[in-house]
């Protein structure tokens, strides 16, 4: 991918030199007063947080009750802004807005959190505490997000993930950006066995998706292509003909549409990719900012995705299946990489599965006799990954570490075993990333569950890594 579509960061030329993982001015070269130290005593969340908050409650309040009592009927019809409904306004919004400010006061009271040895201790409520200790040894992952509200008043989100479900997490709402910044970092240290005040690791930029480079790879689809001519016959047929229930059909695939490209487009623009020792850091989003650390020892699974419409252009996307992300977060937060040529879809493979290169692993195809119409079915291993091909007009080819399987297993239904044939499944965490060897006969299957399972245990063996650790 070239031009537009691809806009790699030159830095071996020494055009993007390594930089720490920070905002503007954070830094020995920095501005501003000097980073808050969270190692030392106990913190609140930012006093603007208080006005977010009471700015929440007031729009509610104007949205199911405020607005109406500015409408007044009369023998005209109805009337805006009419001099007695501005009074009843204001008199009614008046306490409301007290109210209002006296809910996001005790918000903000009521969140206390420091550093108790090695954990991190959360404190919330006032007439009721409640407090957690969160050994940092299960923090999963760190996010700091930034809501287009909260850019505007310069605040952030940390959020922290942990192991053990969807409702896993710690949520700080909301920090300075800057202080924001800093709390992470120290998270990050002490997680991996550091002391609080370690500045944060530099980073290597690693790949940029341009704008008109994402766009172009969402509109070259054949669904997105199939549902635009769908839209642009149907509006085309209602305004000539003047037929409403042609215009009225246009609503779904318009829909459609903004689901599978605008959607994508504001979640995933100025996305960006970098490598660092503490793993691959994503910065994107163009209404709502994320900056995400996906730690390289919680990558479970990963899939590089081939639409049939990419592949004349070499294009791929990257998922993948982390450890600590639940439900709606797993989806949220499951694309390595949104569209970048094949080659660099590769290469980001290797840096989440050091040694893995799964271009030069032999795949072998799946048995003749094998039920499915996709002939492009195939597996193959080393000693570091297993690596399966699906998939007939979409390609997947998913890749999965030994030492990330948590179990091997063979299934084989009816019509399986008549023909002599089963499917290997290498199981990792739940996640969109699935890894089955489909159509093997059933004597090659046994052998691959076999060496699959003692290729893990092997790897298991050889990790000797802390799991109170970081990212390990």
């Amino acid at each position: 991918m070239t031009g537009p579509y691809a806009q790699p960061y030159p830095a071996a030329h020494g055009a993007y030199p390594p930089a720490v993982y920070g905002p503007p001015g954070f830094g020995p070269h920095g501005y501003g007063p000097p980073p808050v130290r969270y190692s030392e005593g106990v913190h609140r969340v930012h006093p603007a947080t208080t006005l977010l908050r009471a700015f929440a409650v007031f729009v509610i309040y104007f949205v199911l009750l405020g607005f109406p009592l500015l409408l007044t009927r009369n023998d005209d019809g109805i009337v805006l802004f009419a001099p007695e409904a501005v009074l009843r306004f204001a008199l009614v919004s008046a306490p409301v807005a007290v109210a209002a400010l006296v809910i996001g006061v005790w918000g903000w009271r009521s969140q206390r959190f420091w550093f108790a040895e090695g954990d991190l201790a959360v404190e919330t409520g006032l007439l009721r505490k409640r407090r957690r200790l969160i050994p940092l040894s299960r923090i999963q992952a760190i996010d700091v997000i930034r809501p287009l509200m909260t850019r505007l008043t310069g605040l952030a989100e940390v959020r922290v993930e942990l192991a053990g479900g969807d409702q896993s997490e710690i949520a700080l709402r909301y920090l300075g950006r800057r202080d924001a910044w800093q709390l992470r970092a120290e998270l990050l240290a002490r997680a991996a066995g550091l002391p609080g005040h370690t500045p944060e690791a530099p980073e290597q930029p690693f790949w940029r998706v341009g704008f008109r480079g994402l766009f172009g790879s969402l509109v070259m689809k054949i669904p997105v292509i199939a549902t635009g001519l769908v839209f642009l016959s149907l509006f085309t047929v209602g305004i000539l003909f003047l037929e409403l229930g042609f215009l009225g059909a246009v609503i779904p695939a318009l829909l459609g549409l903004i689901r599978a490209v605008v959607a994508p487009l504001v979640m995933y623009g100025n996305f960006t990719a970098a490598t660092s020792p503490d793993g691959l850091r994503l910065r994107y989003g163009l209404l709502e900012t994320r900056m995400q650390t996906v730690p390289p020892g919680r990558v479970q699974a990963v899939s590089i995705v081939e639409p049939v419409l990419w592949r004349q252009k070499g294009w791929a996307r990257v998922d993948v299946t982390v450890a600590g992300y639940a439900g709606e977060r797993q989806a949220l937060s499951s694309v390595l990489l949104p569209v970048a040529p094949r080659a660099v879809a590769v290469a980001l493979v290797a840096q989440v599965f050091p040694g893995a290169d799964i271009d030069a692993i032999p795949l072998l195809p799946a048995a003749s006799k094998g039920l499915s119409l996709d002939r492009s079915t195939a597996a193959g291993t080393d000693d570091v990954v297993f690596v399966t091909r699906r998939g007939l007009l979409c390609r997947r080819t998913e890749v999965i570490a030994h030492a990330r399987a948590q179990s091997v297993r063979l299934t084989a239904g009816p019509l399986q075993r008549l023909f002599g044939i089963g499917t290997v499944h290498v199981d990792a965490p739940p996640g969109p990333v699935r890894v089955t060897a489909a159509d093997r006969d059933l004597s090659e299957a046994r052998l691959i569950v076999e060496a699959t399972a003692e290729r893990a245990r092997v790897a298991r063996s050889r990790g000797g890594s802390d799991p109170a650790r970081w990212a390990r």
